[in-house]
Formats: C-alpha cells, sequence, structure tokens
C-alpha cells in the first residue's frame, strides 16, 4: 500500500466509515427499542462497543502481531470511526439538559466517559491475555 495519504488509503477509510455508519444506525436503533426512551442508550451502547473493539485491535494488532496499515486505516479510522458518535453524545447530552433533565444528563456523560475508557483498556487486556501476552 502506499504511504497514508494516498488515493487509495482515503478510499479504505471512506469504505470503513460508511459501513461503521450503517451498523451505527441499526444497532443503535436496536438497542435504544430495548430500553426507555428518555435515556440514549443506543448511542452509550454504541460508544461503548466501539471503544472495546478499538481497545480489542489496538491490543491484537500491537507488538508481535502487527496489522497491515491498509487494514487499521480501514478498521480504525474507518469503521471504527463512522460507527462511534462523539457528536450523537454531544446531542443526546444536549437533549437532556434541555428537557430539564440534567441528572440523567450527567449520568450518561458520566457513564459515557467512564464506560468507553475501560472498554478501551478491557479490551486491551483481553487482547493481550488471548494472545498469552502478560499484562
Amino acid at each position: 500500500m502506499k504511504e497514508p495519504g494516498s488515493v487509495l488509503a482515503g478510499t479504505l477509510v471512506f469504505l470503513g466509515s460508511g459501513l461503521g455508519g450503517l451498523l451505527r444506525y441499526f444497532l443503535g436503533d436496536l438497542v435504544k427499542s430495548w430500553h426507555n426512551a428518555n435515556f440514549p442508550s443506543g448511542t452509550l451502547f454504541v460508544n461503548v462497543s466501539g471503544c472495546l473493539v478499538m481497545g480489542l485491535c489496538v491490543g491484537a494488532w500491537s507488538g508481535a502481531t502487527p496489522m497491515r496499515e491498509d487494514v487499521r486505516l480501514a478498521v480504525l479510522i474507518g469503521v471504527l470511526g463512522g460507527y462511534t458518535t462523539f457528536s450523537s453524545f454531544g446531542r443526546d447530552f444536549y437533549g437532556l439538559m434541555y428537557e430539564g433533565a440534567w441528572q440523567r444528563a450527567f449520568l450518561y456523560a458520566g457513564l459515557s466517559v467512564v464506560l468507553s475508557l475501560l472498554a478501551v483498556w478491557a479490551g486491551a487486556i483481553l487482547a493481550a491475555r488471548l494472545a498469552g501476552k502478560s499484562v
């Protein structure tokens, strides 16, 4: 593959982000349909699961088992960039605050940040253990 910034790299990111956006749309709506409509559970699920997959990939693709740069671009920047969504998180937070549901808004913000960070960490640890690496 050519260096990052090439047409091929851009095309891989473009295609991956389209796939990630479709996953976000369908999975986010599915999760939201299972829970209280007054809480943005779909966006929360998407962001936390995306962070978990990011951690798994980063953990699995580091060290002795590096991943090809084109795959890394397509998956990490493309698919996961299109799948997770900080802008939707901001919109959901604003919507809760606008409705006067400040407790739910801050619960959502806290859960989103803490669970997403823990998910990246857990995914990296899991990937290392599955690969037989010491953690």
